[in-house]
């Protein structure tokens, strides 16, 4: 197939997943690729075609949906020109993925800082709202404990909106691993080189995280959780992120013994699902960081 069909095809592709914003539920999916079009076609093309390609899809797209379609297409476009433009100097996907995450969060934080400014609304607040508007509901409905008292509520709230900046982060971390995942395989197909990760069995935190990790344990067991300092805001989202970046390390650990002990690929993807159902194996990853017991299940 020539490149210039393959990338009306993909431009169809990107102009389908803009205006399924418009589809409740389907968007919440949609949007977990939306970069994978837009990223590819970046990737194959010039600047000027890609750019014409882009034109014509967000044109289309305001007409059919106005305003909001581009909205929402620039805030996936920019991570996905990111991407593209890294694929195109053969950068590590190591370093691809940072950047995407980096420029996924700034706009995101951008947003809130926007919509203050421009729009006069504080997302932070309608959050806030529509979280007491749920829980106020639920009380309503007689599906919540008596004992649910208006400070726990509060309480509740609270945790919910300091923890919004893990959210960032993750739905960052997801959004560029799901693209990357998707794209190199098809720019592989199309006699494209793209550079992969590491084998999972090679993933290895340095030594240090473990340490650093215990200090946060420690600071976090000393912090009274029941203040709004910024202090207690930074320890809510760092030790759920460092617990996710051990229980990432256990996943390697496992995909490493597989790969000494030859079990079936199955075997590893099995425990790794153990490890996201059950978070406290994260434990697993420290001590895989922290101590070399591979050497215990390396070859002899």
């Amino acid at each position: 197939m020539k490149t210039g069909v393959k990338s009306v095809l993909w431009s169809a592709v990107a102009l389908l997943l803009l205006l399924s914003i418009a589809v409740p539920l389907l968007n919440v999916f949609t949007a977990v690729v939306m970069m994978v079009p837009t990223a590819i076609l970046y990737t194959m093309l010039s600047k000027r075609a890609f750019t014409l390609h882009m034109l014509v899809v967000y044109v289309i797209a305001v007409i059919v949906l106005g305003p909001p379609a581009i909205i929402v297409g620039l805030f996936f476009l920019v991570p996905s020109i990111v991407m593209g433009h890294l694929y195109q100097k053969q950068t590590a996907a190591r370093k691809v993925l940072t950047a995407t995450v980096l420029t996924l969060l700034a706009q995101m934080l951008l947003e809130l800082v926007l919509f203050d400014v421009l729009f006069n609304m504080s997302l932070l607040t309608e959050l806030r709202k529509l979280i007491q508007q749920t829980v106020d509901n639920l009380n309503s409905q007689g599906l919540l404990m008596n004992s649910l008292s208006a400070e726990l509520t509060e309480s509740y709230i609270q945790v919910l909106i300091h923890s919004i900046p893990m959210a960032f982060i993750t739905v960052s971390f997801l959004l560029a691993v799901i693209t990357h995942a998707i794209v190199r395989p098809i720019l592989r197909s199309m006699k494209l080189s793209v550079p992969g990760l590491q084998p999972a069995k090679d993933w290895m935190l340095p030594r240090i995280f473990v340490f650093y990790y215990l200090i946060v344990l420690l600071v976090d067991l000393a912090t009274p959780g029941n203040n709004n300092s910024f202090f207690t805001v930074m320890l809510l989202n760092l030790v759920p992120l460092m617990r996710l970046a051990f229980s990432i390390q256990a996943m390697g650990f496992f995909f490493y013994i597989a790969d000494q002990r030859k079990w079936n690929k199955a075997v590893p993807l099995l425990l790794c699902a153990v490890v996201v159902i059950f978070p406290p194996l994260s434990l697993i990853g420290v001590m895989d960081a922290g101590f070399p017991i591979r050497k215990a299940f390396k070859k002899p």
